[in-house]
């Protein structure tokens, strides 16, 4: 699914880091939620959004350790009030908690937490963890939000959501016939790639959904960057990752360089008013076909992860899944 309109670039690169992103903007008056905001790629995005003056709350599931980052970004950027308010994606009723408590607009919300397991894990539910956390609870959290969303899109001009991705989603399709591997031999890297080919497909059709309202939705791939995910890698997971790196699949970067494709897609005024797109590097990222190897092509975005009749179908299929207990228009 090639586009044939010219790919939306910014000033911004590999290079670049949140803070870069944010230099010169004032961002007050931004009410932004960013979840897994607590270590990691969401410790710097939270980190440089406070910095430009937004006004941040960090969903975590460890509220010890949100108030710990809290007060180093209010340390590093000399600015408070960053606040820290639980969230366990993986838990339903913890969602619904989460949409119930919040009150107000809200201008940007950084689905950024995630789960990589190096076995099988189920939630109360039986569906399989990675699924569940990365995808199922981001978009039950975005749909309770979306009302929220609206009213800050109507107050600010526009609202953004930013669905963080992965070079990973190259790996898997969503497998609509088997989503939680109840039949297919569980490979914990092929459910981890499903679910960031399915945080991909959500930007797609929360933004046909939601533009209407004034608000758009981006994936994006923050690239390679050592964080906590990595802590529970099978050695199979890290063997993999270091021939990726010798194969010059990926170059490490820090957190604050892995962050600034997040910070463009919730700041630029390029992606102020258009959705759908994965971003890579600072920019919108080439479409490969979906046979295409993952060596050679770790800066493109697949067709499986952009196609509209699948976002449709994972819309429909999510929304039968978590529907009905959370708030907000569908």
């Amino acid at each position: 699914m090639p586009t044939h309109r010219p790919l939306i670039t910014t000033r911004f690169d590999a290079a670049s880091t949140a803070d870069d992103v944010v230099a010169g903007l004032d961002l007050g008056g931004v009410r932004a939620v960013v979840t897994g905001g607590s270590s990691g790629i969401g410790l710097e995005t939270a980190r440089s959004l406070a910095r430009a003056g937004g006004d941040v709350v960090l969903a975590v599931r460890d509220t010890g350790a949100g108030h710990r980052a809290a007060e180093d970004i209010a340390r590093s950027t000399g600015r408070g009030g960053v606040r820290v308010a639980a969230l366990d994606l993986a838990d339903r009723a913890a969602v619904a908690r989460f949409v119930q408590d919040w009150a107000g607009p809200l201008h940007l919300l950084v689905n950024n937490a995630g789960v990589i397991t190096p076995g099988p894990a189920r939630t109360a539910e039986g569906w399989e963890l990675q699924f569940a956390t990365n995808h199922l609870g981001h978009f039950a959290l975005s749909l309770g939000l979306r009302d929220a969303l609206a009213a800050g899109a109507r107050e600010r001009g526009g609202a953004r959501i930013v669905s963080v991705s992965s070079t990973a989603h190259m790996r898997s399709p969503v497998v609509f016939d088997d989503l939680h591997f109840e039949r297919r031999a569980y490979d914990p890297q092929e459910a981890y790639a499903q679910s960031k080919t399915a945080n991909a497909l959500f930007a797609v059709e929360a933004t046909r959904r939601w533009a209407g309202d004034g608000i758009v939705a981006n994936a994006v791939n923050p690239g390679g960057v050592a964080t906590g995910l990595q802590r529970h890698f099978t050695q199979r997971q890290k063997d993999y990752l270091a021939e990726a790196e010798a194969a010059g699949v990926f170059t490490y970067k820090t957190a604050g360089q892995g962050a600034a494709t997040t910070l463009v897609a919730a700041t630029a005024s390029e992606l102020a008013r258009t959705g759908g797109h994965y971003l890579d590097d600072c920019r919108e990222a080439h479409t490969v076909p979906n046979d295409a190897e993952l060596f050679g092509n770790s800066h493109g975005v697949k067709e499986w992860a952009l196609d509209p009749a699948t976002a449709r179908q994972l819309w429909t299929v999510s929304l039968d899944l978590v529907g009905g207990e959370i708030g907000g228009a569908a």
